[in-house]
């Protein structure tokens, strides 16, 4: 794969093959799961946010998308092996950008959210500015334009890694400003803000090598006795997966796995990676 520019594009629950539906094996101990997806060449922050390519410096352009709702979103986790690398709690709170600013300081890992739609991911660089991945560039913009009107909220410590110094962060995300095409190695808004903070080669495109065990894997919490695991080969196919959830929203993936699966058991579905 190198670092040629592609999109893992999901494809539906159905169309994938199925373990046992509890997600473990009976003579197994651990879950048999993971992703089939096929690869193109947008990143997935060109189907939503479009608006952001029309705002200019100190416009305050307002989208009118439903508000996010925090009943809509999905508890979830990451391990890599036996080692949880991510964990959301929805209970996060959220806040106006205006609200936002009086919180940010600068190195700060910033998520703007709404109901249908992508989560957008930003690296808050101080003066009211922020450096993002939009439609295959990176771009450097006020926070209040960015964010269109959704709520935001600081998700530093989403992650477990090790953050490097917030010096290092900003450097990191003003150095690629103006970066586009062929010159990105980031997926989506949210592989490449984590990268700046945290500086992990993971995040990048093809940064893992997909051979062997997968050895990822994310956990979709749905209650305290209901949850799905998939296992995927690298992180970036995780965070695909993830966000795909985050925009159709908790009820949209249990109804896939419900129509899937017919059954009202825990659920886990076997997939395979396509290069």
């Amino acid at each position: 794969m190198g670092n040629q520019v592609e999109k893992l594009t999901h494809l539906n629950y159905a169309e994938v093959p199925t373990s046992d539906p509890n997600g473990f094996d009976p003579d197994d101990d651990g879950p048999r799961i993971g992703v089939s997806y096929i690869f193109s060449n947008d990143d997935d922050d060109d189907d939503q946010d479009d608006n952001l390519d029309h705002f200019s410096p100190g416009s305050r352009t307002v989208n009118h998308e439903k508000p996010f709702d925090p009943q809509d979103e999905l508890e979830c986790a990451i391990y890599y092996r036996e080692e949880c690398v991510y964990e959301r709690d929805t209970r996060a709170e959220t806040h106006s950008a205006e609200s936002l600013l009086n919180k940010c300081r600068p190195g700060d890992l910033l998520e703007f959210v709404a109901t249908g739609q992508y989560p957008h991911w930003a690296v808050y660089v101080g003066d009211f500015q922020v450096v993002h991945l939009h439609r295959a560039e990176i771009k450097n913009s006020f926070l209040t334009d960015v964010s269109q009107g959704k709520k935001g909220r600081i998700v530093n410590g989403l992650y477990r890694y090790r953050a490097l110094p917030p010096e290092v962060i900003v450097r990191n995300a003003l150095d690629r400003v103006g970066s586009r095409d062929q010159e990105l190695h980031w997926r989506n808004s949210e592989c490449f803000a984590a990268w700046c903070r945290f500086g992990k080669r993971e995040f990048k495109i093809g940064g893992e090598i997909r051979i062997g065990k997968q050895p990822y894997r994310l956990k979709l919490l749905f209650s305290e006795k209901k949850n799905h695991v998939l296992e995927f080969q690298s992180l970036e196919d995780v965070i695909m997966e993830k966000r795909r959830n985050d925009q159709i929203g908790k009820d949209a993936v249990m109804q896939e796995l419900a129509n899937h699966l017919n059954s009202g058991r825990d659920t886990t579905t076997a997939f395979v990676i396509v290069c």
